[in-house]
């Protein structure tokens, strides 16, 4: 497998975590609507509108190397409910198991772009890497040094085209537009050989119950009639919003400088308020140099050039 490493994740730490046969795991490029396939999961499998336990237990994100790893394998080794994990590694970087469901979430990058960026100005970098020291700590593991990160320019668009035009590796970056794509194509080069459901951040907006009933076919889940409005209604950006102390993800609300902006705006075609023609131009022709034809197809759901 492939070593994906960053501040706060390290895809090393599947190496020797012991999969079950019906395990679901999560895989989606970062801003792509993870955190919002994990809420659906959850409902799907406890089948119930109120979680025991935070989102970020129940389904932990495995590289994420700000809760000790000894922690996190132990909270899943006693878990007696179908399992469903959470990473923002490709395929090439975690097991691959017959099985095994992968879901891998699909959205426009562009969106994504403009997502991430909000998402970072919301991140207390301070709390996360004191959270990774004292992970550390507990694993008995020594830390490298902290990556250095460019500058980000001041301007939205100037930082959008920073993550659109971002050369860096994708086992070395957290997100870019290359990273975001070189992900997606991994699940679907795999798609004949693996257990993969796609999903499409655009379709959980526009049906969100008619996605969580085909997911939930798709897995083999029976939901009772009644309990589907309630399952439905806890599953919507809005509900999680209003919960983010218990569903918002990087293992705490410490972690956020507001924890509900997390969950920002969840719309799409963000963009068209940004970008002009030039720029759009510009943008296609990107993305057609870092993916194959029917994967920026797929992603945006509309032509680009």
């Amino acid at each position: 497998m492939r070593r994906y490493e960053g501040t706060v994740y390290d895809s090393n730490r599947w190496a020797g975590f012991e999969l079950r046969p019906g395990d679901i795991i999560i895989s989606s490029p970062p801003k792509c609507g993870t955190t919002w396939t994990q809420m659906i999961c959850a409902l799907l499998i406890l089948q119930e509108p109120q979680l025991p336990l935070p989102l970020d237990t129940l389904s932990p994100w495995i590289d994420m190397v700000t809760r000790a790893r000894r922690e996190v394998v132990a909270d899943l080794q006693a878990q007696t409910h179908r399992r469903f994990i959470k990473t923002h590694t490709p395929l090439d970087g975690i097991p691959n198991d017959p099985m095994v469901t992968y879901i891998c979430v699909g959205r426009d990058p562009r969106d994504v772009g403009l997502s991430m960026d909000r998402h970072i100005d919301n991140t207390d970098a301070g709390g996360f890497l004191q959270a990774r020291e004292q992970a550390a700590a507990i694993d008995d593991i020594e830390l490298g040094p902290v990556r250095h990160q460019p500058p980000r320019p001041e301007g939205v668009l100037d930082r959008f085209w920073q993550w659109v035009d971002d050369e860096t590796p994708s086992t070395q970056v957290g997100s870019s537009l290359r990273r975001t794509m070189e992900h997606l194509q991994t699940f679907r080069a795999a798609a004949e050989e693996l257990d993969v459901i796609f999903l499409h951040y655009d379709d959980l907006k526009a049906d969100l119950k008619g996605q969580m009933r085909r997911l939930a076919i798709r897995l083999g889940i029976d939901v009772g009639e009644r309990r589907w409005p309630g399952l439905v209604d806890a599953a919507t950006f809005e509900s999680m919003r209003s919960r983010a102390d218990t569903t918002v993800p990087g293992g705490g609300v410490e972690h956020w400088v507001d924890p509900t902006a997390f969950f920002s705006r969840g719309t799409s075609e963000q963009w068209r308020d940004l970008l002009n023609n030039a720029d759009l131009t510009r943008y296609a022709a990107r993305v057609r140099a870092v993916a194959s034809d029917d994967l920026v197809e797929w992603v945006h759901r509309q032509a680009i050039d």
